[in-house]
Parts: structure tokens; C-alpha cells; sequence
């Protein structure tokens, strides 16, 4: 049997073919590819309807990039940075999430899917990130990634995929974890001290990282998601 992931997906103004300025749920292919890739068969999963409803059907999911997350549900205005923000993909998505944690349904977040994941169980962000860290190293521009490494924690769920030495991954992220929600345990830190990577501190496998690896070269993030499923 192959498993069935579900990845989340934008819903946002597109043109393709014949159609101009057109709405659609439309995901990056890289993810799907990456899927496919480690042996899965993927499933987008649209922010409409009652999505936590198809997790009955799925054997792992995949919360992915996006835009910034209503601030309002860790407690704070707006920020002048902050942008593209989709209240129903937040509700969609922190209805899913918590669904697929409760059924213990092995979950990877990338980027947006971290912060949605640290929010969920009671964390907060940094708005805007390089107000924070003095660099715009971990988003250099609009629809380029930054190279950085990370360091993982040893004897991690994420060192046992990656190794423990640093990793240079692909960033876009302009917000990332202010204050670490209860549950979940830091596994990897970039050099100026920004969290990358969390774990769930339980038996299954539900892990996230804050940069882009569907943008990777390498592929055991995936692999691991579709060996847990």
C-alpha cells in the first residue's frame, strides 16, 4: 500500500492558461514531487469545507508554507510587516492540525506549518524577524531563498533524518517562534539563535521545521514521514 499524505495549499489569485486573475487552491509541485519521491502518494487538501474530515482517508500530513498567521491568536496586533494573512486557512488548518495530533496521524510542518503548530499549543512569534536578529539572511527577497545552515540537536528525531553535523537548507521566513509552546522541544537552531526545527514530545511522529526543504536537494524529511506512515 502507498501512503496517502495530505499538504495543506494556498488559496490565492492565479493565472494559468487561458484564465487570468483566477482563484485557486494551488500548491508549490516541489512538494508533490517530494512525496512521490519518498514513496507516497500526495493529497491536496484545499482550506475549505471540513478538511480534518479527509483525515479519516490519510495516512500522514503535511502542513505547508504560507502566509503569516492572524496574530490575534497568540495575543497580539498586527505588526507592519506582517501580510497575507487568510483567516479561513487559519481555521481550516489549526482544526486540522489538532485533529491529526489527537489521532496521532504522523505530521511533517514546513515554515508556516511550524508557526501554525507552536500557536496551536499556546506559543507565540517573532513578527518580523529581522527586527530581531539584525539580518534578512532567512528571507533575502520576494521568491528567493536564503541559504543557511542549522544545527541539529543530537538524538533527535530530526539529527536521526539529517545527521547531527549542520545542514545548509533553503530559508524564507520573515517571522519564526517567539516563545516555545509546552510540549515541544527545540531540535535545531540557526547561528543567530532562531529556532528552525520543534518536536512534539510524544511517542509519534509529529515534527516541523521553519525553512523549506520540499526547495531541498535533500529528501529525508520526506522519507521519514512516509516511513512513519
Amino acid at each position: 500500500m502507498v501512503p496517502l499524505i495530505g499538504i495543506t495549499c494556498y488559496v490565492e489569485p492565479a493565472t494559468f492558461t487561458v484564465w487570468p486573475d483566477t482563484t485557486a487552491a494551488l500548491l508549490p509541485y516541489t512538494y508533490v514531487e517530494q512525496v512521490v519521491r519518498a514513496g507516497g502518494q500526495p493529497v491536496v487538501l484545499p482550506p475549505a469545507g471540513r478538511p480534518a474530515a479527509a483525515l479519516r482517508g490519510l495516512d500522514g500530513l503535511i502542513l505547508a508554507g504560507g502566509g503569516d498567521i492572524d496574530p490575534s491568536r497568540y495575543g497580539q496586533d498586527p505588526g507592519q510587516h506582517t501580510g497575507y494573512v487568510r483567516r479561513f486557512r487559519d481555521e481550516a488548518e489549526f482544526e486540522l492540525l489538532t485533529t491529526a495530533l489527537d489521532r496521532g496521524v504522523p505530521f511533517l510542518g514546513v515554515c508556516r506549518g511550524l508557526q501554525v503548530l507552536n500557536v496551536a499549543l499556546g506559543g507565540s512569534l517573532h513578527q518580523h524577524l529581522p527586527d530581531v536578529v539584525g539580518h534578512t539572511g532567512h528571507c533575502p527577497g520576494p521568491g528567493r531563498f536564503g541559504p543557511l545552515p542549522v544545527f541539529p540537536a543530537p538524538g533527535s528525531r530530526l539529527a536521526k533524518a539529517l545527521g547531527e553535523d549542520p545542514v545548509t537548507v533553503p530559508h524564507y521566513h520573515h517571522q519564526a517562534i517567539d516563545r516555545l509552546a509546552p510540549g515541544l522541544t527545540a531540535t535545531a537552531t540557526a547561528e543567530d539563535g532562531t529556532i528552525e526545527a520543534v518536536e512534539l514530545d510524544s511517542k509519534g511522529f509529529a515534527m516541523a521545521v521553519q525553512w523549506h526543504p520540499e526547495a531541498a536537494e535533500d529528501h529525508a524529511l520526506f522519507e521519514a514521514l512516509v516511513g512513519a506512515c
